[in-house]
C-alpha cells in the first residue's frame, strides 16, 4: 500500500475518532433538566380562616311542666310567633294511687283534729267568759283552733293539686303550659298522649317546646388550635350560609372558648360571633355557615408563589435561586410578609425583575430515562 494512502486512512479515522469523542463530550455536557423561571408579581393578598359552623339563636328556651301527666291537648304548632304567657299545651293529671290516698288521709286527720279543737275552743271560751281561767290560756287555746283550721285547710288544697293539677281550678293552674318568653316556637317534641314529667331538684323533666328569638341569631363553631392564637374578641366575620349561597352576613366575633375539646386528635376550640340579619331575609335556625376572618391584608405588594421557595435545612430560612444566565441559577435569602396560603408578600431578597427558578417541575429528561 503506498505510504501517502495509510497516512490518509489514518488521518481520516483519528479526525473520526476525535470528532466522535466531541460529540460523546457535548452530550454529556447538556443537562438534564432545563428549568422554568417565574417573575414576582404585584397582588392583593388577604391571610383569611375560613371557620366552619352553624347559625342557631342566641338563647333558646325549653318549656318544661311543673307538674307530671299526658299531654291532653296542644293549641300552637311550630313555627308560630308567640307572647310570653300564650297556651302551648295542656296536661291531663293522673295521680298517683298512693299520693292521692295519703293526701286523702291528711285531709281526714286535719278535720279530726279541728273537730278536736272546737270542742276545746268553745269550752275555754265559756270559762273564759266566766273569768275562770286566764286570757293567757284562752288565747293559747284559740291559736291551737286557727292553726287546725289552717292545716285543714292546705291539706284540701293539696289533694286537689294531687287530684287536678291545682287548688280552685285557677287560671293559673300548672295544667297549662304557657310561653314564658316571646319568640318563635322552634320546636314541639312531644305529641297528644304522651306522658311528660315535672321538672324538679332530680329531673330536667320533659320539654313541652322550645322557644327562641328569631331576630337575635348568632354563629357557632369551631377553630383549630393553630389558628386561634390570631384572633381577638371583636374582629369582623363575613357569614356565608349553605342554604343561602348569594347572601353574605356582617357578624362581630364575642366569645373565645378558654378551653379546647380534643376531637379526632386535634384540638378545637369554639367560637360565637354575633349575626345581623336582614330584615328581608329570613334565616332559619341550625343553617350551616362559613365564617370568613380576615387576620392580615397587604394591597398592592410584591409577591410570589409559596411553591417556589425552598427552605434551608440548617437555618430553615426561605430562598429562591435567581437566574444569572441560561440555567444558571444564585441562591437568594429572603424575608417573607403575608401569606395566604398560595401567594407570599416579598419584603426584601429579590427585585420585581428577577426570574426565579421553579425548582420542582422536570422538564426535560435523559434519553436513558425516556428509554
Amino acid at each position: 500500500m503506498n505510504k501517502y494512502v495509510k497516512y490518509g486512512l489514518i488521518t481520516i479515522v483519528s479526525v473520526g475518532i476525535l470528532g466522535a469523542v466531541v460529540y460523546f463530550l457535548k452530550q454529556n455536557s447538556t443537562p438534564t433538566q432545563i428549568y422554568e423561571t417565574e417573575s414576582l408579581e404585584r397582588k392583593d393578598i388577604v391571610n383569611k380562616v375560613i371557620v366552619t359552623g352553624k347559625v342557631i339563636p342566641e338563647d333558646e328556651i325549653n318549656i318544661k311542666p311543673q307538674i307530671s301527666g299526658i299531654i291532653d291537648k296542644i293549641h300552637l304548632e311550630e313555627g308560630v310567633d308567640v307572647k310570653a304567657g300564650d297556651l302551648i299545651a295542656v296536661i291531663k293529671v293522673v295521680p298517683n294511687e298512693q299520693s292521692l290516698n295519703q293526701a286523702a288521709g291528711r285531709v281526714r286527720n286535719a278535720e279530726l283534729a279541728l273537730n278536736n279543737a272546737k270542742i276545746e275552743f268553745d269550752r275555754n271560751k265559756a270559762l273564759f267568759d266566766k273569768g275562770v281561767i286566764s286570757s293567757q290560756d284562752f288565747n293559747n287555746q284559740q291559736l291551737t283552733y286557727d292553726q287546725a283550721v289552717q292545716e285543714l285547710t292546705n291539706s284540701r288544697a293539696d289533694y286537689q293539686i294531687i287530684r287536678k293539677g291545682s287548688a280552685g281550678g285557677s287560671s293559673s293552674a300548672n295544667t297549662n303550659i304557657r310561653a314564658t318568653v316571646s319568640g318563635t316556637i322552634l320546636e314541639i317534641p312531644v305529641e297528644e298522649g304522651d306522658q311528660v314529667i315535672q321538672s324538679n331538684n332530680f329531673n330536667d323533666g320533659t320539654t313541652i317546646a322550645t322557644i327562641a328569638d328569631m331576630n337575635k341569631m348568632i354563629f357557632e363553631g369551631e377553630v383549630d388550635e393553630a389558628e386561634v392564637g390570631k384572633l381577638s374578641v371583636g374582629m369582623p366575620l363575613e357569614i356565608s350560609l349553605g342554604a343561602l349561597e348569594k347572601n353574605k352576613f356582617d357578624a362581630e366575633l364575642k366569645f373565645i372558648a378558654p378551653k379546647g375539646v380534643e376531637e379526632e386528635g386535634a384540638v378545637q376550640f369554639k367560637i360565637e360571633g354575633d349575626l345581623v340579619v336582614n330584615d328581608s331575609t329570613y334565616v332559619r335556625a341550625g343553617y350551616s355557615a362559613n365564617a370568613s376572618i380576615v387576620l392580615e391584608e397587604k394591597k398592592d405588594v410584591l409577591a410570589i408563589k409559596e411553591a417556589l421557595l425552598q427552605f434551608d435545612k440548617e437555618t430553615e430560612k426561605p430562598y429562591v435561586e435567581v437566574e444569572v444566565s441560561e440555567n444558571e441559577f444564585e441562591r437568594k435569602e429572603l424575608e417573607l410578609g403575608v401569606s395566604d396560603g398560595i401567594d407570599v408578600e416579598v419584603v426584601s431578597g429579590i427585585e420585581e425583575g428577577d426570574k426565579i427558578k421553579v425548582w420542582n417541575k422536570l422538564e426535560k429528561k435523559s434519553d436513558e430515562d425516556d428509554s
